[in-house]
């Protein structure tokens, strides 16, 4: 059986190498260089020619459709956004030279944000095509998108640096700092971050330019699960959002240089049980393991003579032991004092839930149901509802088989599972609200 559901084993899960799949990561897909022989690709060079001949002709189909009229100039500003963005990245390096000495070799091309470029145009795609059945420009859905995409990165960003802050944000000056919290492309984006942003720009976007605010959210919504089911697959390249061990035929490994790999250790399932903070931010066995004499609900004070007030304290002790060849001896609260061997050192990490895979699934039958239901709708909103209840349930029961976050504030959930119950009280509200008003949709198909 998993192990986050909660179920005691008496060691790790037996590894049966026909059944699992050896994940290779591919965190960076490549580099484009700033420079190709003589020829620059970025700054004043081949790839900002091409930004803007495509731009431009974006735009003069804009100007000859309506105009110059404010989603023409939502469309100028976003070109002229990217087109900033290709001229100044090769001067990074000079300017920050510590923050940005990634960039010293190119241009990395991760293939979390291939999929995230891959996830925007096909969510734009699929607005556009539901936009041109209701009547609506699809000039409006490309300008809105530019807004969202900006605002929804902000948001899913700023989420993940607010949640992690304390354990991977703070750098040794200002400029190390900025570079971690700018280098989202490598990942470390959340779902609900991105809701808060977009959901942000987008109630700006339909009150400047006098749009129906519900009749819009429901031709976008089943994009934004669209968009969340090829994003995950850029999780999947990049090894974040990863579940807990088991032994299921569908389980997948990744390399040592992945974060699952890491985690394992930093939680003691190398060593044949598993620890995580509790609500005093103390190290608690939540795997134990009979063998060992460990079982669930000790706390952790001590690890090879050094005290671990905290979790951050074991999770270093175990982490420096591993990678030192060192037996643990951990002290609990209640006085045992228990010898663990930890398993030998491999090239991957123990099997895990693919939940990468999970989310993609979940997110693709969602957007899928939220499609299939539009022409049913009686109401304008009656899409997100139906959004806003479906996505939080299926979120919350996600994250009792991912490892990844941490419990939130002592209330025994992760941060994303305590918004789902948030988002699901809001939805029932919503879903009341929208019953008392009569039919009517401000957008009928054409």
């Amino acid at each position: 059986m998993c192990v986050a559901w909660g179920c005691q084993t008496n060691g790790p899960p037996k590894h049966k190498k026909p059944r699992l799949a050896s994940y290779p990561m591919r965190s960076e897909l490549f580099r484009i260089p700033f420079q190709w022989g003589p020829i620059p690709i970025f700054g004043f060079g081949v790839l900002l020619a091409i930004w803007l001949l495509f731009g431009g002709w974006r735009l003069l189909l804009s100007i000859r459709a309506r105009g110059w009229s404010n989603e023409t100039g939502g469309l100028f500003w976003g070109v002229v956004l990217v087109a900033a963005i290709i001229l100044f990245l090769p001067f990074l390096p000079q300017w920050f030279p510590r923050g940005f000495a990634l960039l010293s070799g190119g241009i990395p091309v991760r293939g979390y944000g291939v999929m995230l470029l891959l996830a925007a145009a096909a969510g734009v795609g699929l607005s556009c095509v539901r936009a041109n059945q209701m009547g609506l420009s699809s000039e409006v859905i490309f300008s809105l998108a530019v807004w969202l995409f900006v605002c929804g990165i902000i948001g899913a960003r700023l989420f993940f640096v607010i949640e992690y802050w304390n354990t991977d944000f703070r750098g040794e000056n200002l400029v190390a700092t900025v570079a971690k919290v700018l280098n989202f492309p490598q990942g470390g984006l959340v779902v609900y971050g991105a809701l808060m942003g977009s959901l942000l720009a987008f109630v700006g976007f339909v009150r400047r330019h006098r749009l129906p605010m519900l009749a819009l959210a429901d031709i976008v919504a089943p994009s934004f699960l669209v968009g969340l089911a090829i994003g995950r697959i850029g999780c999947l390249l990049n090894g974040c959002c990863y579940g807990g061990v088991c032994d299921q035929p569908w389980a997948v490994t990744f390399p040592q240089e992945s974060p699952p790999y890491a985690d394992q250790i930093a939680r003691g399932e190398r060593y044949e049980f598993r620890i995580a903070p509790d609500r005093q931010a103390r190290a608690v066995v939540v795997k134990g393991n009979d063998r060992l004499g460990l079982a669930r609900g000790d706390i952790i004070v001590g690890i090879n003579g050094q005290p671990c007030p905290t979790y951050a304290d074991a999770a270093k002790a175990i982490h420096n032991a591993y990678w030192g060849n060192m037996h643990l001896n951990v002290e609990t609260a209640a006085g045992k004092q228990v010898q663990a061997e930890a398993v030998p050192v491999s090239t991957r990490s123990l099997p895990v839930h693919p939940t990468q895979i999970y989310s993609t699934i979940n997110a693709a039958l969602i957007a899928w149901l939220l499609w299939a239901f539009f022409p049913f709708r009686s109401r304008d909103g009656e899409v997100v509802a139906l959004m806003l209840t479906v996505y939080p349930i299926s979120r919350f029961l996600l994250e009792m088989i991912r490892t990844d976050e941490i419990i939130f504030f002592g209330t025994g959930m992760s941060i994303s599972q305590n918004l789902s119950v948030v988002l699901i009280v809001a939805a029932l509200i919503g879903w009341g609200v929208l019953r008392t008003k009569p039919p009517q949709l401000a957008l009928p198909a054409q």
